[in-house]
């Protein structure tokens, strides 16, 4: 089994990699650089991400690791109307931002940095969610509920947020926080298999 390490201090990262059959993977969160927010939202994603899966390995080799760990990076982006949408700052924050996701089509972008055996591989995956049209006092009760908070979009499609989502086209693990149909065709081609599939396999009659 390689060693994963993961470069991000999110909860949903986490369990998303359990979800694939890794128990066993190191933590080290790395903020990673800006990028401009005005031009390719793909592009800008990935860029984060490549900055964050270096900035993790680096650290991991200061412990004494090499080039043998993949090493996993993501970050996500909200855009609505060509403008992103980050963590909000407050609650009037996130209202505001809920107020404006009602009744429209938003795109979640997430990048993803894959470094393995000296070698860089960054992607994206794009998703359409739509809201249905949401009341005053659902957005109120929403927030009072502290999911909004920690968010990309002041939403959690994982969560209470469902509950605004009409249409979603592209991956729904993408608006979590980490694309795994992608993700696990991409480790494929490095020659690393989720471990939830192998014990599919080896567990056939």
């Amino acid at each position: 089994m390689n060693k994963i390490i993961l470069a991000s201090k999110s909860p949903r990262r986490r369990e998303l990699l359990s979800l694939m059959g890794f128990t066993d993977f190191l933590i080290l969160p790395a903020e990673g650089e800006e990028a401009p927010l005005s031009g390719n939202p793909g592009q800008a994603v990935e860029h984060i991400a490549l900055s964050k899966a270096r900035e993790s390995l680096k650290h991991y080799r200061k412990t004494g690791g090499g080039d043998d760990a993949l090493v996993i990076a993501a970050d996500t982006l909200v855009y609505l109307d060509g403008a992103p949408l980050g963590k909000p700052a407050d609650e009037e924050e996130a209202a505001a931002m809920l107020r404006r996701l009602s009744g429209k089509t938003h795109f979640v972008y997430t990048g993803v940095a894959l470094l393995y055996g000296g070698g860089e591989k960054t992607f994206f995956e794009e998703t359409a969610v739509t809201f249905r049209e949401m009341r005053e006092e659902e957005i109120d009760g929403y927030i009072k509920s502290g999911e909004p908070m920690d968010k990309a979009g002041a939403y959690g499609a994982q969560g209470l947020g469902a509950l605004f989502i009409r249409r979603m086209e592209g991956d729904f693990f993408n608006v979590v926080g980490l694309p795994l149909c992608r993700l696990a065709q991409e480790m494929k081609q490095l020659g690393i298999i989720p471990p939830a599939f192998t014990k599919g396999v080896s567990e056939r009659p």
